[in-house]
């Protein structure tokens, strides 16, 4: 078995300081083992407070070094037993108790960082519940508190204690404050019994405070501060959660959301302190990237430097070890912020402790390993340090000894020769100081640029400040030192002032500017895309301008690799979903995760990373994924009110390109909804449904939750119009229904539809049904000339109904891709295959004689160059093209998709690929008008 004494498990020993008092010291302690009476005494002899401790306490330190765990457990407990006339001496002595075997476990090298302060911590929140549960018994047993009883002093009542900074994070000091925020749930009372409530709680929180503050003869607990609360010059010790909420959300600032980062309930209604915190997420946690908290949390530096005059060189007498240059509030400060600014998008960045925060943010790539690992070692190096300081006099301080002999005492307690510790403080601060300013300067140095190679239309530069998001004084400045770092990449375009005319309808349709000017300023590479963008694709560039936080995907790790897939994409989005509860915010957060995918989709076709044809898978998997992932939550939310779908429950099949698997950057989605009610009559629910009736409904809710206009905007545009008897038809069809349509009474041209449909979402044995009849519908080989004749007559009808803008529509019009489409899905028929691909469909066609290998070929080919086409003239506008308004990069843009040198070689193609496969089509077809004669 282990051995858990404290004896066992010295690694180290402070010198003696003052011989007597060490000699002192060993007298208290005769029946301690050698060694470990030497470091005790020698403990001793440094520190006044130590020696203090040690007189009253010698009796019980010698039976608690036989398990110090297990002795301040004991000691802890014991807290919460307390009679009230006993409370305030019991928990000093316990504090004592707490202190002494702690600075010796310390000092001899038996715990750890974590362990000493993990200690601290626990003494603090088992002392800080004891006080306030006395308190409130107090106002309870005097009915000051409506509607409780002694019963209630469980959860205090529903007020809850926040520890906060150290405490939260449980890494207080030897000597430190608690800083507290003191709530109640005032839900838990009648709106006339608030304000009586509101002063018990206060009463109570007042006592709480006495209890550890005040100075007796035992002498205190811990020093307690109040004042992290919301604007504590006007507010009570204790406010109402809901108060604190409304404050937060209008007036709450950046320190106190980094303050927050290590927000803790501590004592009492613990989970309505967590529901709290959770009602702040959106406050502490911005959903995008937050690198305008660097200049914040830079402000307050300099702030706080200039308060407690810690600025100028570092020199060790009287340096401060936590304020001054290269201090533990340097380290802390990093850290926030660099969770700050990536929190809000990965929960796994928001460690309350500084040490485990900067492990996570160095396992994400937020900081360099090496950064973290350095800056660990220098914070547990720095507190070390800073426990010894606070050991001799249990006084708040933070300041290095300013007198050689006080170094020296400090020096005995390190176990270190003088002159190796002062080197050893001045390397770590300098390291610390060092390494901070960097991070924090590299967002603020002024860009290094010569005027740019090109004069630009100072027409259009003037006007720039009139926009909104330079209109605040913040944004204006950020953006005046981002300026000549983008004129300089316009300046080294194809083409400057097309490139500033892009920029400027960019600009001018930003809503607001601070956050995505910071993130330009903090990662300039983004500066070479944004031009690229903006240059190149005027509807890429209007939905950044509207949604500028798909930017933080780009600095988000991954934006670069691989595409994951339909199946890992799901799983991120359900997993995405997870975190949610309530239904309004799972639907905007799809619509955020759905956009920053979409856009990475977008920028790596842009970029030449993705052919046309992979961007075009992309953007249906990721269709499929957002389907997959929301059709669940869309159930379990209409189940809530009108109960589990009855029956089999339904799926949503895609139709066209969806259905496909092709999907370009503006493309809506077709899809039917199909149900099997399995004899079920109406749901089961709070208010039951019909089963049509429940399913028509449901399809509408998904509708709704995929095409409202959200904080988000909005997912996709839902076109139903392919389900049975069209737009006249349920929105939601019963398997039945559908199978004895499809059989019985659909148009040729249902069938050609049916032969793209794909099960999406829903149910896997229902989905298996719908698969399996649409192959055996589509696996009986239709009429040849039946199918050919009415696909001919189709042709006349879209003709007729629509003409192509120009050469640049690749879309419909003889021999372009909605022709080639229809074609291949009749050879798909004629030839029985439920095969969705059209060069299946080609291949089927030529099988059945329809055409030969030449001209399924040249039918294939046509087709990719006219999806290709329509993919990368979708990513640059979603209005037609106009060729002359192109501009040098939209132009060059085409022209490399299409693999042709110029503009005038790529409409020489497709006018070729036009001509040829609309002759081959027009051959194949029987003449609609000798079959009406």
């Amino acid at each position: 078995m282990t051995d858990q004494s404290l004896a066992a498990r010295i690694t180290r020993s402070p010198r003696i300081y003052h011989r007597e008092r060490a000699q002192d010291a060993a007298a208290l302690l005769p029946d301690l083992v050698p060694d470990l009476r030497d470091m005790v005494s020698a403990a001793a002899s440094t520190a006044p407070y130590l020696m203090a401790l040690l007189e009253k306490e010698a009796d019980w330190l010698t039976q608690a070094v036989d398990n110090p765990e297990a002795a301040l457990v004991a000691n802890r407990d014991a807290a919460a037993e307390f009679a009230p006339d006993r409370l305030a001496d019991g928990l000093r002595q316990g504090k004592r108790r707490m202190a002494l075997l702690t600075a010796l476990a310390d000092l001899g090298g038996a715990w750890s960082l974590e362990e000493v302060t993990g200690a601290l911590t626990d003494y603090a929140d088992a002392a800080c519940g004891a006080a306030l549960r006395a308190g409130l018994a107090a106002q309870i047993k005097r009915g000051k508190l409506p509607g409780m009883t002694m019963d209630d002093l469980a959860d205090c009542a529903g007020m809850v204690v926040f520890a906060m900074g150290k405490m939260g994070a449980r890494e207080l000091n030897y000597s430190s404050d608690i800083d507290l925020i003191c709530l109640f749930d005032e839900s838990r009372f009648d709106p006339d019994d608030f304000h009586a409530a509101r002063s018990a709680f206060v009463k109570a929180t007042r006592a709480m405070s006495g209890t550890l503050s005040d100075i007796t003869a035992q002498g205190y607990v811990f020093r307690t501060d109040l004042r992290l609360r919301p604007d504590p010059a006007v507010t009570p010790v204790c406010i109402a959660m809901e108060a604190a909420e409304r404050y937060y959300e209008s007036l709450g600032r950046t320190w106190e959301r980094a303050a927050y980062i290590k927000a803790r309930p501590a004592v009492g209604d613990t989970a309505a302190g967590e529901t709290f915190l959770q009602s702040l997420r959106p406050f502490v946690w911005r959903r995008h990237l937050d690198f305008a908290a660097i200049q914040d949390a830079h402000d307050m530096r300099l702030a706080i430097r200039e308060h407690k005059g810690l600025g100028g060189p570092i020199t060790l007498p009287g340096h401060d070890m936590k304020l001054g240059r290269g201090g533990i509030r340097e380290i802390e400060f990093f850290t926030q912020t660099r969770q700050l600014i990536a929190g809000g998008r990965d929960p796994e960045l928001r460690a309350r402790g500084t040490l485990a925060g900067l492990k996570v943010l160095a396992e994400k790539n937020w900081v360099p390993q090496e950064v973290a690992e350095t800056l660990s070692d220098h914070y547990r190096a720095h507190r070390t340090v800073e426990h010894r300081l606070q050991m001799v006099q249990d006084a708040q301080t933070h300041t290095l000894p300013r007198s050689k002999a006080d170094f020296e005492r400090l020096a005995c307690m390190m176990d270190m020769d003088t002159h190796a510790l002062e080197a050893d403080l001045h390397r770590r601060l300098q390291g610390v100081h060092d390494l901070i300013e960097s991070f924090f300067a590299a967002t603020r140095e002024e860009p290094q640029t010569a005027s740019p190679a090109h004069q630009f239309d100072t027409s259009v530069l003037d006007r720039w400040p009139s926009y909104p998001a330079l209109r605040s004084e913040r944004g204006a400045d950020i953006f005046g030192r981002l300026k000549p770092l983008l004129l300089d990449r316009l300046a080294r375009s194809a083409k400057p002032d097309e490139g500033l005319l892009a920029f400027d309808g960019f600009l001018s349709g930003l809503p607001a500017g601070v956050q995505l000017f910071s993130l330009l300023r903090a990662n300039p590479q983004l500066g070479d895309l944004l031009v690229d963008i903006v240059a190149t694709s005027p509807a890429l560039a209007a939905h950044l301008s509207r949604n500028s936080g798909v930017f933080d995907a780009v600095i988000g790790g991954d934006f670069f690799s691989e595409w994951p897939g339909q199946e890992p994409l799901t799983k991120m989005l359900q997993e995405h979903l997870a975190q949610e509860d309530d239904y309004e915010l799972r639907l905007d957060g799809t619509r955020r995760w759905a956009r920053e995918w979409h856009f990475r989709i977008g920028v790596h076709l842009l970029r030449g990373l993705i052919d046309a044809a992979t961007a075009s898978r992309q953007y249906a998997e990721l269709a499929q994924a957002v389907l997959q992932a929301l059709w669940p939550v869309v159930v379990d939310q209409f189940a809530t009110r009108h109960g589990p779908p009855p029956g089999r429950g339904a799926v949503i099949l895609g139709m066209g390109s969806l259905g496909a698997g092709r999907l370009t950057p503006t493309s809506d989605l077709d899809m039917l909804v199909i149900y099997d009610a399995d004899g079920v009559d109406t749901s089961d629910g709070r208010r039951p449904l019909a089963t049509r009736t429940y399913y028509a409904r449901l399809t509408q809710a998904m509708i709704t939750a995929m095409t409202a206009p959200m904080a988000q905007g909005k997912l996709y545009d839902i076109d139903m119009r392919l389900r049975p008897s069209g737009n006249q038809g349920p929105v939601a069809t019963s398997l039945a229904s559908f199978e004895s349509y499809q059989k019985e009474q659909a148009w040729v041209w249902e069938h050609l539809a049916l032969t793209r449909a794909r099960v999406i979402a829903g149910p896997g044995d229902l989905g298996r049904d719908v698969e399996a009849l649409r192959q055996e519908i589509l696996g009986r080989a239709a009429p040849r000339d039946n199918v050919l004749g009415e696909v001919a007559k189709m042709r006349l009808r879209i003709a007729a109904a629509r003409s192509p803008t120009g050469l640049l529509d690749a879309k419909t019009g003889a021999g372009r891709l909605q022709d080639i489409e229809l074609f291949a899905q009749a050879g798909a028929l004629i030839g029985g295959t439920g095969a969705r691909e059209i060069d299946a469909g080609l291949a089927a066609a030529r099988a059945a004689g329809v055409i030969n290998a030449d001209a399924e070929a040249a039918l294939s080919g046509a087709y990719t160059n006219a999806w290709t086409l329509i993919c990368a003239k979708r990513l640059l506008s979603a209005k037609p093209l106009d060729a002359a308004a192109l501009g040098q990069a939209g132009t060059s843009f085409l022209c490399r998709v299409l693999d042709c040198d110029d503009l005038s070689a790529l409409e020489a193609k497709v006018q070729a690929d036009y001509a040829t496969a609309g002759d081959i089509i027009a051959a194949a077809l029987p003449d609609p008008a000798q079959e009406g004669a």
